[in-house]
């Protein structure tokens, strides 16, 4: 039985716990891909019933007015090129209504993938509220700092740089002195002067040469050590592009969500005067402000899902996006 081989097995030992914590870390950072992708699956399902309702109403608008054309061409009110102009924009508004209609099925199936449940499609889903866009952003270097603290991925590397020091070590030990206790029980037929029942003994192997395998093994782990050493280097460069994207971005989106809200007003008033030209037989532009307002819908949806993900992206770089709960 090996009893001491002066610190090559402690050294295997530290190596693989360090590649079991970087494991861990990974497992952590699967959980919240995994999390994001349902995320964005959901968001993307109400984003494609907007682009529907919004198609819809295009090409509502687009049919009555095809179908009125028709009726005054019976009376020679319209020319003919008029006529065919409006029944082909007809005609492309409901191609395009067909496309959304697609996008919802092809929405829904992702959807249903990504949680596990490809035959189970959500038929109606509930769109959450809308982000608290009030509260400042937090300064960069505070994201940037919070993010190298607790990013998995970069836990992940480092554990694995210690790792690959703790390898480098081993090597430098593996054709290092072993301590051998040996014990041996023996029956014989005669018995004699120099047979011994039982034995003892402690050996102590000194290897002299390994034939250049020690040196072999140490410049693997050496070279094992400087790859882990540049994947960790540029997995930092990495992350901090990445806060500096989402934290831009965040920026740009509360600008977009008030324009977008700014419009919003405008769009509304629109749809009221719209509407009582439309009582009145003054104008018949009700449809196209409707397809305003639904098209609005689309646009603020977006933004507001753009800001989610984002924070939820931060979130998921810092190593905070899921609980214990979730995690289990």
């Amino acid at each position: 039985k090996r009893l001491y081989d002066f610190g090559y097995t402690e050294a295997l030992e530290e190596s693989a716990r360090l590649a079991g914590d970087g494991s861990e870390w990974r497992h952590l950072g699967a959980q919240q891909k995994a999390h994001l992708e349902i995320m964005r699956s959901f968001l993307d399902v109400i984003l494609a019933d907007l682009q529907y309702a919004r198609d819809n109403e295009a090409m509502a608008g687009a049919f009555i007015a095809a179908d009125r054309a028709r009726d005054r061409h019976e009376l020679n009110r319209v020319s003919d090129v008029t006529l065919l102009e409006l029944e082909a924009e007809y005609q492309e508004a409901l191609r395009k209504r067909m496309e959304s209609e697609a996008l919802q099925r092809a929405a829904r199936s992702r959807l249903a993938i990504a949680m596990g449940r490809p035959d189970d499609l959500v038929s109606n889903l509930l769109r959450p509220p809308a982000p608290d866009m009030e509260s400042p952003l937090p300064e960069y270097e505070a994201l940037l700092a919070e993010v190298m603290q607790g990013n998995p991925e970069l836990k992940a590397m480092q554990a694995s740089v210690r790792a690959a020091e703790a390898g480098v070590e081993a090597a430098r030990m593996g054709y290092g002195p072993v301590l051998t206790g040996e014990l041996d029980a023996s029956v014989y037929n005669r018995m004699t002067n120099s047979t011994h029942p039982l034995g003892a003994a402690l050996v102590l192997e000194v290897p002299f040469l390994s034939g250049g395998a020690k040196d072999a093994a140490i410049a693997e782990a050496r070279a094992e050590l400087r790859s882990s050493r540049a994947r960790l280097t540029a997995t930092e460069h990495s992350l901090r592009q990445k806060v500096l994207d989402l934290w831009l971005r965040l920026s740009n989106l509360r600008r977009q969500i008030e324009a977008l809200q700014v419009r919003g007003d405008y769009r509304e008033l629109y749809l009221d005067r719209s509407r009582a030209l439309y009582e009145l037989e003054v104008k018949t532009v009700l449809g196209d402000a409707m397809t305003e307002i639904s098209a609005l819908r689309l646009d603020m949806a977006y933004a507001e899902f753009e800001w989610m993900t984002a924070q939820a992206g931060l979130a998921a770089l810092a190593g905070r996006l899921l609980t214990g709960e979730q995690m289990q």
